[in-house]
């Protein structure tokens, strides 16, 4: 049933409190209820939250101090607040509404002496609000006790003028005090809602996705493998990862890989002698997900590698594959965990017409308590050799029932630990996985290049941020898009520059930064000599020498976005106005620190193309009549803009501007 005070469309809350709502350490949570009650006399509300488990020594903390509710726009009924979690885990939200009394009587004696109501019409008035004055000041220990009661007498000294009597009630001084412990009546609680609360990283970073077995590697001139890269190889990539910014560094599947059915180069059926095959058919008489492969080094030297990542302030994420090679030892210790067909052969991996025969997808059904819990125990293998981040492949395959079930075991005894999902799939999927605990998500940004896509899509994500966090990715392994295959080289800086600032996270696939764009065919989104089926050593160093690589550009992409609080978050993003199809001008702004950022950044790569704006100015943090100053954080360069002004790109120099507001004082 409904409460004596009627709370209703609290925020943040996912399908009416079914779900936690997701935020990180330190974020602003926006909260948000609609609180109303017969009649006219005024009401007001309050937050209560606190973190939902046990505090040092085991006992639930109490709530934190009473925060009190704004009112939104007149006539709404809205009441709003704004809460910062502190530490990683569960924390509850309720909000607390009440009759205000003093509200009620402050607005009633003030209409009614505005009417012309004398001391005798507002006898009652009067005493009314020397009783609630009276009420406060009877509170243990109240600090302003006596000028309340001062105020009280008053009220109530009828040889006082009634400006006199009201007058000291009402004074600026003292109302905030009488405010700030409001005398509370009728009050109603709302349910209890839940929200998870990650580390900063599950919301903002920067992901450099590279093979380790590429690195350091070797490859004849017909493209056969001569040395097999490694671990220690793969460390001494770190720091040139680091030097551009990046803050996670994930790796595809690094397990023993199949023998069976193995693919080879550009997909092939049939692997040649020497063929290394796909990460992803993971398995093989050497072992399973719990393994290395023995190429790549040991766990020892994977420790090594982790290790040397966190000294350059890097977190590893692996991926997190479960599906398997068809001589994974699971195959024969476990075949109740695959499907059998009716010729009793195992199920191979399939998406008509497509065929992956050095795959066997899981089936959960059969032993779900068996599975579940390995899965789980790789889980904390991993987890064990310092990995907190794991990039999950195509968790849309799976039931999404058991991902709930590991990702809240998993959080009982490491809530640090961070879920990716790769789920290139339906809405409906994406946004529940992310319900059930992912906290991030690829999502279609490869896919959406036009401005009504962009617009329309960031648009969704932000409303959809509290519990659903995108990592707008240019490109992986499996995804060339056309627009990089064809585009040209300003269509890499195009990109880059709008998933590094659409979107807080965001992630680069190696070899972005060299322009990499040469599809299997012209209607495939697959490279050619895909990294997936063999070795690609490359040469990151003479290109930035001879300034034919992009690193110089993502480093400072990356450098802009940790130093700009506007691109912590969803929230706060605007489109704005600018009369050409091909340029697309937004704005990101952080109202708890005022920065801003406005960004024109062109859509097509070829040409040149002008536009003429026209700002939502509130949306700047200015009047809609300001002059104002901006920075290029590109260039340098300063320019003086207003509502109206025009910009010109041509991507072949210069792809973006991204301007920092300078607001006045």
């Amino acid at each position: 049933m409904i409460g004596r005070i009627p709370i209703t469309a609290v925020t943040p809350t996912v399908d009416c409190g079914r779900f936690p709502a997701h935020s990180t350490v330190g974020a602003t949570i926006d909260v948000g209820a609609t609180v109303f009650r017969e009649g006219h006399d005024a009401v007001g509300a309050n937050v209560l939250f606190r973190p939902a488990g046990p505090g040092a020594g085991g006992h639930r903390e109490p709530a934190r101090p009473l925060l009190r509710m704004l009112p939104g726009a007149p006539g709404t009924d809205q009441f709003w607040a704004q809460v910062s979690p502190d530490r990683i885990g569960a924390w509850t939200l309720q909000i607390e509404a009440w009759s205000d009394p003093l509200s009620s009587w402050r607005h009633a004696i003030e209409a009614k002496v505005a009417a012309g109501q004398d001391a005798a019409e507002l006898a009652n008035d009067l005493a009314t609000g020397a009783a609630l004055l009276e009420r406060i000041a009877r509170r243990p220990g109240h600090a302003h006790r006596d000028v309340i009661r001062a105020a009280a007498a008053a009220l109530r000294d009828v040889t006082l003028p009634l400006a006199q009597r009201i007058g000291s009630a009402l004074a600026a001084d003292l109302w905030p005090v009488l405010t700030a412990d409001p005398v509370r009546e009728l009050v109603t609680r709302s349910d209890r809602y839940e929200i998870w609360v990650d580390r900063p990283l599950a919301e903002f970073g920067a992901w450099y996705e590279f093979f380790p077995r590429s690195a350091g590697a070797q490859i004849a001139s017909d493209g056969t493998p001569v040395r097999h890269g490694t671990f220690a190889d793969a460390a001494d990539e770190l720091p040139r990862i680091a030097r551009m910014g990046f803050d996670v560094v994930y790796l595809p599947p690094i397990h023993p890989i199949g023998e069976i059915g193995r693919k080879g180069r550009n997909n092939a059926v049939t692997a040649q002698p020497g063929d290394v095959g796909s990460p992803w058919a993971i398995g093989s008489r050497l072992g399973g997900h719990d393994a290395v492969h023995p190429a790549l080094g040991t766990l020892a030297d994977f420790d090594a590698f982790v290790g040397r990542a966190g000294e350059l302030g890097l977190t590893v994420a692996l991926d997190l594959a479960l599906q398997c090679a068809p001589d994974h030892p699971w195959v024969t210790e476990h075949p109740e965990w695959f499907t059998t067909r009716p010729d009793g052969s195992i199920a191979y991996a399939e998406n008509p017409p497509k065929k992956y025969q050095d795959i066997y997808p899981l089936n959960f059904d059969n032993d779900p308590q068996g599975l579940y819990r390995e899965v789980l125990r790789i889980v904390e293998f991993w987890i064990g050799h310092g990995v907190t981040v794991f990039r999950v492949d195509n968790p849309h395959t799976k039931p999404v029932n058991f991902w709930q079930w590991l990702i809240a075991e998993v959080r009982r005894t490491h809530p640090e630990v961070v879920f990716l999902a790769e789920a290139f799939t339906r809405p409906a999927m994406m946004h529940t996985l992310a319900k059930v605990g992912f906290a991030q998500s690829y999502t279609y940004f490869t896919w959406r290049t036009s401005k009504a896509e962009l617009t329309e899509y960031a648009t969704e994500l932000a409303a959809a941020s509290h519990y659903m966090r995108p990592n707008f990715f240019v490109n992986t392994p499996d995804i060339l898009h056309a627009s990089l295959a064809y585009g040209g080289r300003p269509m890499f800086a195009i990109r880059a520059v709008l998933a590094a600032t659409l979107s807080p996270a965001w992630g680069v696939y190696s070899g972005f930064e060299l322009f990499e764009d040469e599809p299997v065919r012209t209607d495939s989104e697959e490279y050619l000599n895909s990294e997936k089926y063999q070795l690609r050593p490359r040469d990151f160093v003479t290109p930035v020498e001879q300034g034919q690589s992009l690193e110089p550009l993502i480093a400072q992409l990356n450098m802009i976005r940790k130093n700009h609080s506007a691109l912590h978050h969803m929230r706060g993003l605007h489109f704005h106005d600018i009369d050409n199809d091909n340029l697309l001008c937004y704005s990101r702004r952080d109202e708890t620190t005022g920065d801003t950022l406005l960004f024109v950044v062109a859509l097509d790569s070829r040409g040149e193309h002008w536009g003429h704006t026209d700002l939502t100015m509130p949306a700047l943090g200015l009047g809609w009549d300001d002059d104002f100053d901006v920075v290029d954080l590109l260039s340098g360069e300063g320019y003086r803009f207003t509502r109206h002004t025009t910009i010109r790109l041509e991507p072949a120099v210069r792809s973006a501007h991204i301007l920092h507001v300078q607001h006045p004082g």
